[in-house]
């Protein structure tokens, strides 16, 4: 699997040269996927490769500090997703790509999304997976709370997923710290509905799809609801058996599939 060298990332601002792994299968048009918080072999996006990979070249980034990209130490930023927008961007230019697909997943919709605003050139369209408006996440807090305490209170599969992902004991550390993190960003919103896009995502102008589980545990009451009012022109699609990663839940993947391939071959890619 192939890697390359950042001069520097505001993921990990001490260090220079920034080392990133990066997966890349397929063929065709370039789709950036974007994973979420726990890193990307827990919510692998091998049935869609599989299915779709034929016809397009799906690249996928390690972030600083998950997998086998750099170790980055200590606590991650509250602006982090912003911070990993630009890495993004580094990563596609290291690659020469002046544009593409970003299909994002969690954390990785918010970046995808902070993208498509600040460099729509950039990005022909949007596939947002487990989307993410509001910062305060009340309904999440003892989530996150419990594993920014305890990360090894997850089960015995979860430990090996993420063991043979970023290491042992490091896949603790990448728990611990993301669910930090979102623990401090819900306690620095001013108000319930303070999001993530300062206001700014009814200025979308990417053609996007929201695949959004109805049974996400992630999501406020009336999140996803506010997301279609603030943006009428794009499609939302709920998965109605479909929980925080319906690509990778086996009663939601082939509806999640068909909507993201429908989704596609409407924008021409």
């Amino acid at each position: 699997m192939p890697f390359l060298h950042l001069p520097s990332s505001p993921l990990a601002p001490h260090a220079s040269p920034v080392t990133l792994h990066y997966r890349d299968a397929g063929h065709g048009s370039p789709i950036l996927f974007l994973h979420g918080g726990w890193g990307y072999r827990y919510y692998p996006i091998d049935s869609q490769i599989e299915a779709l990979g034929s016809r397009f070249r799906f690249l996928i980034p390690d972030r600083s500090g998950y997998g086998q990209s750099l170790s980055v130490p200590g606590e991650l930023p509250l602006d982090f997703h912003r911070r990993a927008a630009a890495e993004t961007l580094a990563f596609l230019d290291s690659l020469g790509i002046s544009h593409c697909a970003f299909w994002g997943h969690s954390d990785g919709a918010v970046i995808a999304t902070l993208i498509a605003l600040s460099a729509p050139e950039r990005c022909r369209c949007l596939v947002l997976e487990a989307f993410h408006l509001w910062r305060a996440k009340p309904s999440s807090r003892s989530f996150f709370a419990r594993f920014a305490e305890q990360p090894r209170n997850l089960s015995a599969e979860t430990h090996r997923i993420l063991a043979a992902e970023h290491g042992d004991p490091r896949w603790q550390e990448v728990v611990r710290r993301h669910s930090q993190v979102w623990k401090g960003i819900g306690e620095a919103a001013t108000h319930q509905e303070e999001d993530f896009y300062d206001g700014r995502l009814g200025e979308l102008k990417v053609p996007a799809l929201f695949l959004h589980g109805r049974l996400d545990p992630r999501t406020e009451p009336g999140e996803i609801e506010r997301v279609q009012e603030i943006l009428p022109q794009s499609t939302v699609h709920f998965i109605e058996n479909g929980k925080h990663c319906p690509h990778s839940e086996a009663p939601a993947s082939a509806e999640f599939n068909a909507a993201l391939a429908a989704f596609l071959a409407s924008t021409a890619l």
